[in-house]
């Protein structure tokens, strides 16, 4: 299991004399937590986040103690709690691109019978803000809040493609040290995406990330700077590569253009 974060890697951040490490840790804490993992103790929260067991132990107590995380007696552990909803709540209800993307979403996931979603870019993953199930036993079983790896799905070597040349160095150089000998086969990876991106509107993950599943994706920059990307994917044997180039790249590609140019883009963001 990898970190979401080493101890170490706030000391790149010390010469910021107005970032404060203390607070940078508790949501490393509360970013531990996912969908498929909703109750956690202090030491899997110390592996997931690389910190001191005695640290997590206060941080938990802490963020237990403002109703961010739930206690579990019976379990000994830990759950996100209520008074973390409605951060997320109204997060998600600022961002006015959902509305407009949702309904193209909707129509592309029951045209393919594939799942699609929209997210943004968060450290090293692609974190979902809208997600859309096909009315199909066989969707992909994730949802709003879910993250995903940067370096190896659709959705993260998409935004990859659309980053500028300086985060796209920044990404680079916080994932070489985390994957060691599988960094040239991901960077290879990342580079070719951004090729394709570049001439055909979209990049591939097929099997990259899950070996049982397929998507493509396909990144929007925002006229504020921001980028997110959408991805259409589902079960390996639905989506052969064939049908990804073919069909589900140009199609996430034209809906991602379609939302970018309702929101008033309309061209790529570059460096």
């Amino acid at each position: 299991m990898r970190k979401r974060r080493a101890a170490e890697d706030l000391d790149d951040l010390a010469e910021d004399r107005q970032f404060v490490a203390a607070i940078a840790r508790g949501f490393d804490i509360l970013h531990a937590f996912r969908a498929e993992d909703p109750i956690l103790g202090n030491q899997e929260l110390a592996e997931r986040t690389g910190l001191p067991r005695a640290t997590v132990s206060r941080l938990s107590h802490t963020l237990t103690r403002l109703g961010y995380l739930t206690y579990l007696p019976r379990y000994g552990k830990y759950q996100l709690g209520l008074g973390a909803v409605p951060l997320g709540h109204l997060a998600l209800a600022n961002m006015a691109i959902r509305r407009l993307a949702a309904p193209l979403m909707r129509r592309l996931a029951e045209e393919t019978d594939a799942s699609v979603s929209l997210g943004h870019r968060h450290g090293l993953s692609m974190l979902y803000v809208e997600h859309i199930s096909p009315r199909t036993a066989v969707a992909l079983q994730l949802e709003v809040g879910s993250r995903i790896p940067i370096a190896v799905t659709a959705m993260g070597r998409a935004y990859y493609a659309a980053a500028g040349a300086a985060e796209r160095a920044e990404i680079e150089a916080a994932l070489e040290p985390r994957l060691g000998a599988e960094w040239p086969r991901t960077r290879d990876g990342l580079h070719e995406a951004a090729a394709m991106h570049a001439s055909h509107g979209f990049a591939l993950s097929p099997g990259d990330w899950n070996a049982r599943v397929h998507a493509a994706g396909a990144a929007i920059p925002l006229p504020d700077g921001t980028v997110l990307a959408m991805n259409c994917g589902a079960p390996a044997f639905m989506l052969p590569p064939e049908r990804l180039v073919a069909e589900i790249g140009p199609r996430v590609a034209a809906v991602a253009r379609r939302v970018e140019s309702l929101s008033g883009g309309g061209s790529s963001r570059a460096d």
